[in-house]
């Protein structure tokens, strides 16, 4: 059985927005959090998979380190797709510390990654491929342009 368009939307503005997800349980609902807080966006250099954490294929670049994203529709737009899966977006520019050496380098960005931890195995809310892999090396600062770490929930 799959989830409705409507509720898929729902569940991404409850975790990205921290959106009340009315008419389910009580009489308020599914209510965000007191205070919304952040998700952090992490860099993988392979799919972290169903089974993964936010450490799982992480990448290792010298400088790098998780980014905040406010969960709040300022830090993500959802957008309900009545003819397919919603999605979540980040709203505004991405953008990870720059690489500082060229150890290991390429360090090859093929996918993101969307938690509850800054650093650490943390919770692995969400995954998902790059619409383009990014070859980190020194000097490179890996950003993203509004929409482009899109989540999908079907």
């Amino acid at each position: 059985m799959s989830k409705s368009n409507t509720w898929e939307s729902d569940l991404l503005k409850l975790v990205f927005n921290n959106t009340t997800a009315s008419l389910i349980g009580d009489a308020t609902g599914l209510v965000g959090s007191t205070t919304a807080g952040v998700l952090y966006v992490s860099l993988h250099t392979a799919d972290p998979a169903d089974g993964g954490n936010q450490t799982s294929f992480e990448t290792t670049y010298t400088g790098y380190t998780r980014i905040s994203i406010a969960r709040t529709t300022g830090g993500w737009t959802v957008t309900l797709v009545d003819a397919g899966p919603s999605t979540a977006g980040n709203t505004a520019q991405a953008t990870f510390p720059q690489c500082t050496d060229n150890t290991g380098a390429p360090h090859t960005i093929t996918h993101v990654g969307v938690g509850t931890a800054l650093s650490g195995t943390g919770k692995l809310l969400y995954s998902g491929s790059l619409a383009s892999t990014l070859a980190v090396s020194q000097n490179i600062t890996p950003s993203y342009a509004p929409g482009q770490l899109l989540i999908t929930e079907e």
